[in-house]
């Protein structure tokens, strides 16, 4: 299993169809799905075999190892084992668990049944049993665990639609053909099985997602490597002690000991005493901790998965925790990557305004023709007299539909454009109303609001568009269709109407169509430019739109040059291309659309928080510059305050290098002639060749670049100069990026920062940066599920970014560094006491504690309070994260747990060691019991150590926790009771008579803590271990409060009083930049819709299922302008905050 060779790549494939013994002899892959991992006979060696692959686990098995060894344990084997089989156990149960689930997916998946055609007749038959070249038939809504080969479908020439959402998370449907040799075997849809289980495209893609580690793992990784470097050091210095000691005072022994004279030389002697203290002082990195650590990763995650406040009702979607191995992460972020379409705004396209021959339509004015913006009272246009009406559909305006009825030559010939032009699909549901399959939701809300006005798309044909104007069916003879394309960013229809006139329609981006009209069109088109600039400085996705009207001669002429294009075997799409311009000109323009991609709710209030916590957002969009701009200003990550905004635009390296190199001599100068403004520190992480450099920059300042500039951007000599000018800004932008650039940028910032990133977006698109990123967050929106797949969290809506990074992001930081501080300071002072007693014991490698409780120490006595506090301790409230927003700054520069700490804590923990061994053994050095009887035997002296350590730890981890629930109080105190009931059991006379050789102790526990001296040195013990803590953390809330003291300080002073908030005016930008129509980042379906093949027949019968109606579009009546709370900077005026 371990060593099966890799399958050789096919090269070809030879089945026979419907016939199951001669493809057996090729031996295929049955339909199988596994991808558990284990059956009951090989989980447990495969799952030992993982787990010790793991350097934590082979170190402790090596220990494990050691002490088996009588001459160098001074240990009994059960100190490791236990500890160990604990930890192996719980992995491997939830391993075990984790498996079972996905068995349980594949079992689901095999166990669904298909029609198979076996003996001549349809069978029921399971998807596992589905063998290569079986004939199947389907149906609608059926599920595919195949890759199918297409034979025949009940659609019109052979098609079938399929939605891939399982596969890529795509919810749009797809278009698949029929072999043209079987499509006509029958109406069914009858697919043969080319791949399955394991060969199928599935399987064979589903590569291994790419392992994320926080910056916490990276450190503890390098402190358990200088700890064991330590623990080496330790062993060194007491094996030369018991070298020392063999020598000079050991010799005075060996009558005793009935040695021989040289039978064990005192360097021999100190190297097993080497080795035996790395046994003992082991304990100092126990292998609980990684299984703490994993268990408080787990309960975090749980936390996210069950919060309310993220839960998006609207789609009835809880965020959900994908991976339990970043949550603190979340804590630590300084750069989050935002895609826009669909993650900032709602990727549901509203059509809201558009400007006819020079006049704007969809304003709304109050009495005094003044223009206002839309009240909830404001009621819209009444459509009802229209039967086909789409009731979401809301305009404000009644002067269109004034024109409408009126006549005008011009408005009716818009909306016949509209109506006409586009590659959307109709259908009628049962109930008779049309339902429209878009390619794209801008494309929707174009047909919607045309459909609406009384220009209805009823069908459409290879050769005909049927329309119905005002009430009469029109039928256009279809005469070519000039597609859309990335490049073209524009699409066109050629259509005969009835009375015979022949007209090019087109439709496209503004900065493109423009150029394309005729010398007549000036006034119209100065006037029309500025309605755009207006409908951009809104926020508004616009399209130009156009026609022209065909002499018949010269379109037969140009059709017949096309059709030798389109036949041609060179240059064929060139040629296609250059006759698409020559007849996409001296174009008339009618006006321009105006559609809105609504922000998401709770956007504006998400960004300004997130600066507010010295969070960049930077935007990477596939959008064009002035979209990507204006949706900016929308969300207030560009404000018309800022200093400057930077736009880099080159089309050469040259270019795009002068470009930036200006902008950071003006960014430079203005900071050096500035006097004030708001300061940002930047610190500058060492660049390939740079050295550090440290900027102070005054003033807010943003980039925006496009795609074009950034590909030489991204340059290695140019890169620097990007990253450098871009970290200085407030905002950046990136727009008309591909995927590929996405990812790029997020590596440029990983590799030449020392900060956390962490990107978020909703499609296709979005899943290389998403996994690029040290936190990848998928948004479930219109575009399927993709990103979510890709993620490592998911929910459902932008705004929930910000109670996951302010509230579920900093309490785990802020847990996990508590945890880890608590855990190595407690395992210090249990460790280093051996250390101390190695000098008064002749370096023996005696352990001062019995071997019963170095066992439990780790596992029972002091596991669950730390896990209580890994788990639920907070600082501050969950409100309180959401209004202070700088209480995020400690992760970002990583105060919380870094190598300072852990030295404090090391320090702290050696202390409590001293303390822990020093008092017992002063008091006990001349100190006689109540009894009389000396008390400085070696079980009364590790007894009344044990007991101290104990309680120091219990009071140490009580005056840690901050949040205190009822789990702490039951871990805390449960756990001191635990220690002595076990203590007192372990030395009672019961289980000396069932195992004397494990506890000859007999009623030394009892004996030792009746006496009150013994009390007194506990008592003592615990004062002088925890009495400087309290002193320096009194003086440190008093003298430096961190913002997290004020805010605790200042809810017990007014528990009552709710703190007022000031609220930021929300500033609103009047640009003069246009915003471009965003098509898709592919070509239309305008061939496939000429072919005809995508055409139903006539009247068909109704299907359910496979038909996508149109996104529901939904008025914009709310405020997109919430205004939101800056209680941070007015609370900072009373005090200083110190971080």
């Amino acid at each position: 299993m371990f060593f099966s060779k890799k399958k050789p790549r096919e090269v070809e494939r030879i089945v026979k169809a419907n016939d199951r013994e001669y493809n057996e002899k090729f031996q295929y892959a049955d339909n199988r799905i596994h991808t558990s991992k284990y059956n009951i006979l090989t989980f447990l060696p495969i799952n030992l075999f993982e787990q010790f692959q793991r350097v934590a686990n082979a170190y402790f098995l090596f220990l494990l190892i050691l002490q088996l060894i009588p001459e160098i344990s001074s240990l009994t084997w059960f100190t490791t084992i236990v500890p160990l089989v604990l930890v192996i156990t719980m992995t491997a149960v939830k391993d075990a668990t984790d498996d079972y689930f996905r068995y349980k997916s594949d079992k689901q998946v095999n166990n669904r049944q298909s029609e198979v055609l076996i003996d001549s007749k349809l069978q029921n038959e399971k998807w596992m049993n589905v063998k290569v070249g079986d004939i199947i038939k389907l149906e609608n809504n059926q599920f595919v665990a195949a890759d199918l080969l297409l034979l025949s479908s009940s659609e019109p020439y052979g098609l079938c639609y399929i939605e891939t959402a399982e596969l890529d998370g795509e919810t749009n449907l797809k278009v698949r053909h029929a072999l043209s040799v079987t499509s006509e075997l029958g109406e069914d849809i009858r697919r043969l099985a080319k791949f399955d289980g394991p060969d199928t495209k599935l399987m064979q893609n589903s590569g291994k997602t790419k392992f994320k580690r926080t910056s916490i793992d990276r450190l503890m990784n390098t402190l358990v490597l200088w700890i064991f470097g330590f623990l080496i050091c330790l062993g060194i210095i007491l094996a030369i002690g018991n070298s020392i000691w063999e020598n000079q005072v050991g010799d005075q022994f060996r009558s005793f000991l009935f040695w021989n004279e040289g039978e064990k030389n005192f360097v021999f002697s100190g190297f097993l005493t080497f080795w035996s203290y790395i046994i003992i002082l082991n304990t100092v990195v126990p292998i609980s901790l990684y299984v703490s650590v994993e268990v408080i990763r787990l309960g975090h995650s749980y936390f996210i998965n069950w919060d309310q406040k993220m839960y998006y009702s609207g789609k009835a979607t809880p965020a959900a925790a994908r991976t339990t191995t970043l949550n603190e992460e979340l804590g630590q972020i300084e750069y989050v990557f935002s895609d826009k379409t669909g993650t900032l705004t709602q990727n549901i396209m509203t059509f809201k305004k558009c400007s006819i021959n020079g006049r704007i339509y969809g304003e709304v004015r109050d009495d005094l023709g003044q223009k206002t913006d839309i009240i909830k009272k404001k009621k819209p246009v009444d459509f009802s007299v229209n039967p086909q009406v789409d009731k979401t559909f809301q305009f404000f305006d009644p002067s269109l539909m004034e024109s409408i009825k009126l006549g005008d030559p011009k408005v009716h010939e818009f909306l016949r454009l509209l109506a006409l032009c586009h590659t959307v699909m109709s259908e009628e549901n049962s109930a008779g109303q049309l339902i429209y399959q878009v390619q794209s939701p801008d494309e929707g809300a174009l047909v919607t609001a045309a459909r609406n006005l009384g220009f209805i798309f009823k069908s459409r044909t290879p050769e005909t568009i049927t329309i119905e104007e005002l009430g009469t069916l029109v039928t256009y003879q279809l005469l070519a269709f000039l597609d859309f394309n990335n490049i073209r960013k524009r699409m066109s229809v050629i259509v005969r109407n009835p009375e015979g006139q022949i007209k090019l329609y087109s439709k496209g981006a503004d900065t493109i169509l423009f150029e394309k009209l005729h010398l007549s069109n000036e006034d119209l088109l100065a006037l029309t430019s500025d309605h755009i600039s207006e409908f951009a400085g809104e926020g508004l996705r616009t399209l130009a739109i156009a026609y022209r009207d065909l002499d018949d001669k010269y379109f037969k002429e140009w059709h017949k040059m096309l059709e030798d294009a389109n036949a041609a075997t060179d240059e064929r799409d060139e040629r296609i291309a250059g006759l698409y311009e020559e007849i996409e000109r001296d174009l008339m323009l009618l006006g321009a659309t105006a559609v809105e991609d609504k922000l998401q709710e709770g956007v504006i209030e998400t960004v300004l928080s997130l600066s507010l916590a010295n969070i960049k957002i930077w935007v990477l969009t596939g959008d064009k510059q002035e979209t990507a701009i204006n949706i900016g200003y929308a969300c207030n990550m560009l404000t018309d305050d800022m200093n400057e905004v930077f736009i880099i635009a080159g089309n050469t390296a040259m270019e795009v290098r002068e470009e930036l190199r200006k902008a950071k001599e003006n960014l430079f100068g203005q900071n050096r002639s500035s006097s004030n403004g708001h300061i940002v520190f930047e610190k500058k992480q060492q660049l390939e060749l740079d050295s550090i450099v440290e900027e102070t920059v005054t003033g807010d300042y943003a980039l925006i670049i496009n795609g074009h500039s950034l590909a030489h951007a991204l340059e290695s000599d140019v890169k620097n100069d990007l990253l450098e000018l871009a970290c200085m800004c407030k905002t950046v932008v990136c727009c008309r990026v591909t995927p590929l650039q996405k990812a790029q940028v997020v590596e440029l910032v990983k590799k030449h920062r020392n900060a956390v990133t962490l990107a978020i977006g909703d499609g296709a698109n979005d899943v290389s940066m998403i996994k690029s990123a040290h936190i990848g967050i998928g948004i479930s929106g219109q575009e399927g599920l993709q990103a979510v797949l890709a993620s490592d969290y998911s929910f459902a809506q932008f705004r929930y970014l910000q109670r996951l990074l302010l509230v579920h992001g900093r309490w785990s930081y802020f847990r996990m560094c508590k945890f880890l501080c608590y855990f190595f300071y407690k395992n210090f002072a249990f460790t280093f006491v051996h250390f101390w007693f190695g000098f008064f014991c002749g370096f023996s490698a005696q352990t001062v504690y019995d071997q019963w409780f170095i066992t439990l120490f780790n596992i029972v006595y002091t596991s669950l309070p730390v896990l209580a506090m890994g788990i639920f301790d907070q600082d501050v409230s969950d409100q309180n994260s959401m209004d202070f927003p700088q209480l995020y700054k400690p992760g970002q520069l990583n105060l919380l747990f870094n190598k300072r700490r852990f030295f404090i804590c090391m320090a702290h923990g050696i202390y409590t060691s001293l303390a822990l061994f020093f008092i017992p053994y002063g008091a006990f050095y001349s100190d006689a019991g109540e009894d009389g009887q000396h008390l400085a035997d070696y079980q009364s002296f590790a007894v009344t150590m044990a007991t101290s350590l104990v309680i120091v730890v219990s009071v140490q981890i009580a005056l840690d926790t901050s949040y205190w629930t009822v789990i702490n109080h039951v871990f805390i105190w449960g756990s001191v009771a635990t220690y002595f009931s076990i203590l007192l059991t372990m030395h009672s006379n019961a289980m000396f008579g069932v195992f004397p050789n494990q506890f000859p102790f007999v009623g030394n526990a009892r004996h030792s803590l009746t006496q009150k001296c013994i009390w007194l040195v506990i008592l003592l013990t615990t004062v002088v271990s925890v009495m400087p803590v309290l002193a320096f953390r009194f003086l440190k809330v008093d003298l430096f409060p961190t913002l997290s003291d004020q805010i605790r300080q200042r809810q017990k002073a007014q528990r009552k009083a709710r703190p007022l908030h000031s609220r930021r005016p929300q500033t609103r930008r009047s640009s003069s930049r246009r915003s471009g129509y965003a098509f898709a980042h592919q070509e239309g379906y305008g061939e496939l819709i000429t072919s005809g093949k995508n055409m139903r027949a006539k009247n068909p019968p109704p299907t359910s299922g496979l038909e996508k109606t149109l996104s529901n579009s939904t008025s914009w009546i709310e405020n997109l302008c919430k205004k939101t709370t800056d209680a941070v900077s007015s609370f900072n005026q009373d005090k200083t905050v110190k971080l």
